[in-house]
């Protein structure tokens, strides 16, 4: 068993100490609390009144409000008491970043305020500086000083605490000593941390955000074993993706990175950071957490030792090839089209093969799937070179093309020596610990599986804890050296899209951002004929899916903030600018921040980046470097054209081959 998690195989709780907002208690097995933060103008008291009564109305429990200077931080208490007034009481957090003196008054007025310890009173400057051991105390030592005052403040007033570290605003003393890394984000939270416990306050919330869901599930992990073997206890854990964006995208990215974490009985409070008014928030929250509300898990072998370790970061398993999976190749997507009666040249345009008639060519997008699941029918006309055809073992023995056509066996089926093979490739099914698991002669199959060199596994588990029963039976084949190739299969029963999205990205996305699989194949058991999802989104969330997960990079990536009171321009309007005329830029990541506090330090991740600098002026950054400051709002995105084709990074819409 992993120390950071209470089990690797059943759903339990982390243990946390308890702490109190206002009147509302987190952590200490309470329920997983949901919050958000509003985007107006922090002095602006109606709007941020009206807007956060919307956030609360939709279901959130703590409402966040940044706090940048004196001014804002003052005026939270006329946002409190026009709240109040109205009869609302739910808990106010203030957000505050280079000011310790808005977080001294905040304090005084809020039930909880959020400290960034990478420019709280550290500096990101971008240089890198070599600290003696002398001079790095000495550093820690004006930290102590300029942050003790406000802990003591919290501690008379009752004030609870979040120490927030971001993965891009790790100050330059950090990064100069640990690099830009997760052991970096835990020790600039565990300074903060320490300075607060020799002060005996408590009352304390840690978070270790990043716009890569990797990087934070690793932080996060690594934070709860420091703390356990340094202080012997675990303070309750914010979880969130930052700037993980909008739509489709923004809802799969937070829910792998967030949910990776929950599944494993880590996290107290979450936040899903959009770039969307903030009460839009609050439903993906809700699908999130609702999953573990009295979650029992199916009892399978627990992992008493295992040579994997998943606290190591970037460990991938390693499987041989087969065909076009594993080995050197990017995990496949397989589209399930079992419950189409009839399928057309017009249908696989869904999934990224587009017919044209005068050349009698098919046009292969970045997002077109490798095989497609018929179960068992078959196709009349002639399909794209590069697709195949999976049916079930009866229907794909009456096939007479072979090589197009490939097996899919159940356990008992690959198991009956009488069964015909495919030569080159053969599917085969495993419902990991699943009340037939125990049927089937266990010993024989991983024998016969391990020494098949066609043999691609689709592991799907019917149990509710499904991602740690097909986590446990990964580990036990890679503990009995067996390296074929691994599909996850993964089947949604829920009522909604929006609920099958959170579904596919946590139950796949978890064991992706391990190392963990070759291909994905999602599928739905909708008993309402009218809900069935159409394939076309099926498909963008699998490719979605690995691309949160760093796993196959198919389309433009957008780190976007979610905006708040500091954003200096129209967030979501320009975000949908930048996106129409850069989408078809294959890999690459475009940032778009509101303020300086989210650009360019949140942008770590970013290869380039359109930063709000003032009213009406734009930053333009190349990684972390200035190329263009101070440039007009109206023509900003036509020069961050400009900058991609000065750096080679800008292909013409015409160019791209559908």
């Amino acid at each position: 068993m992993e120390r950071y998690a209470e089990s690797l195989t059943e759903y339990k709780r982390l243990a946390t100490l308890e702490v109190k907002v206002g009147d509302l208690l987190l952590g200490n097995f309470h329920p997983i609390r949901i919050q958000t933060m509003t985007t107006t103008d922090t002095m602006n008291t109606k709007a941020t009144v009206e807007q956060s009564i919307r956030c609360i109305e939709a279901g959130a429990e703590l409402v966040r409000i940044t706090a940048p200077s004196k001014n804002e931080a003052e005026n939270l208490l006329n946002i409190k008491n026009e709240l109040r007034k109205h009869g609302y009481t739910t808990p106010l957090v203030a957000d505050i970043h280079f000011t310790p003196n808005a977080a001294e008054i905040a304090a005084r007025v809020v039930d909880k305020v959020r400290v960034n310890p990478g420019n709280y009173v550290d500096k990101k400057k971008f240089e890198l500086i070599e600290y003696s051991d002398a001079d790095y105390q000495e550093e820690i030592e004006r930290i102590r000083n300029r942050f003790t005052p406000l802990v003591k403040i919290c501690k008379e007033y009752g004030t609870a605490m979040r120490i927030g570290t971001n993965h891009g605003s790790l100050s330059d003393r950090i990064m100069s000593r640990y690099g830009d890394t997760p052991i970096g984000m835990v020790e600039s939270a565990m300074e903060f941390l320490r300075i607060a416990e020799s002060e005996n306050y408590y009352n304390i919330v840690l978070s270790m955000k990043s716009s890569n869901p990797q990087v934070m599930v690793q932080a996060y992990r690594l934070l709860i074993e420091n703390m356990y073997n340094e202080l012997g206890h675990c303070y309750p854990l914010h979880l969130g993706v930052t700037e993980a964006g909008d739509g489709e995208d923004g809802r799969i990215k937070s829910a792998i990175g967030i949910g990776t974490l929950l599944e494993d009985g880590i996290g107290d409070t979450i936040r899903v950071s959009l770039t969307e008014d903030p009460e839009f928030e609050i439903p993906v929250c809700r699908n999130i957490v609702k999953r573990y509300v009295g979650l029992k898990s199916t009892s399978i072998p627990p992992i008493e030792k295992s040579s994997l370790s998943i606290l190591n970061a970037n460990t991938k398993h390693t499987s041989f090839e087969i065909q076009n999976i594993s080995g050197k190749h990017v995990p496949v997507v397989i589209a399930d089209f079992s419950k189409k009666n009839t399928i057309t040249p017009g249908d696989l345009e869904d999934i990224g093969y587009k017919y044209d008639v005068p050349t009698d060519k098919w046009n292969i997008s970045d997002m077109a799937a490798d095989y497609i699941f018929c179960a068992n029918k078959n196709i009349d006309f002639a399909l794209p070179g590069t697709l195949r055809i999976i049916n079930y073992y009866d229907a794909w023995k009456q096939t007479i093309d072979k090589e197009k056509y490939v097996p899919i066996f159940d356990e008992q089926q690959y198991l009956d020596d009488t069964s015909i093979k495919s030569q080159s490739i053969n599917f085969v099914m495993l419902d990991c610990y699943s009340n037939d698991y125990s049927f089937f002669n266990k010993k024989l199959y991983f024998e016969k599986i391990k020494h098949d060199t066609t043999a691609v596994l689709c592991l799907s588990s019917s149990n509710k804890n499904a991602m740690q029963s097909i986590r446990r039976m990964y580990i036990e084949l890679i503990e009995n050296n067996i390296r074929n190739p691994v599909i996850f299969i993964c089947d949604s029963n829920d009522d909604t899209m929006d609920e099958s999205l959170i579904h596919y990205a946590i139950e796949t996305g978890a064991l992706f951002l391990d190392g963990f699989g070759s291909g994905i194949w999602l599928s739905y058991n909708y008993s309402d004929k009218n809900k069935m999802p159409g394939y076309k989104i099926m498909n963008s969330i699998a490719f979605g899916i690995l691309q949160a997960t760093r796993m196959r990079i198919s389309k433009t990536e957008y780190i976007s903030c979610p905006s708040c009171g500091r954003t200096l321009f129209d967030l979501q309007e320009t975000t949908a600018k930048i996106r129409a005329v850069t989408n078809h830029l294959k890999g690459v990541k475009i940032a778009i921040m509101g303020c300086i506090v989210n650009g360019p330090g949140e942008m770590a991740d970013a290869d380039f980046g359109y930063v709000g600098s003032g009213p009406g002026k734009i930053t333009l950054y190349r990684g972390k470097e200035v190329i263009k400051r101070s440039v007009p709002e109206d023509i900003a995105v036509e020069e961050l054209i400009n900058l991609l084709k000065e750096s080679e990074a800008w292909v013409e819409p015409a160019l791209i081959i559908a």
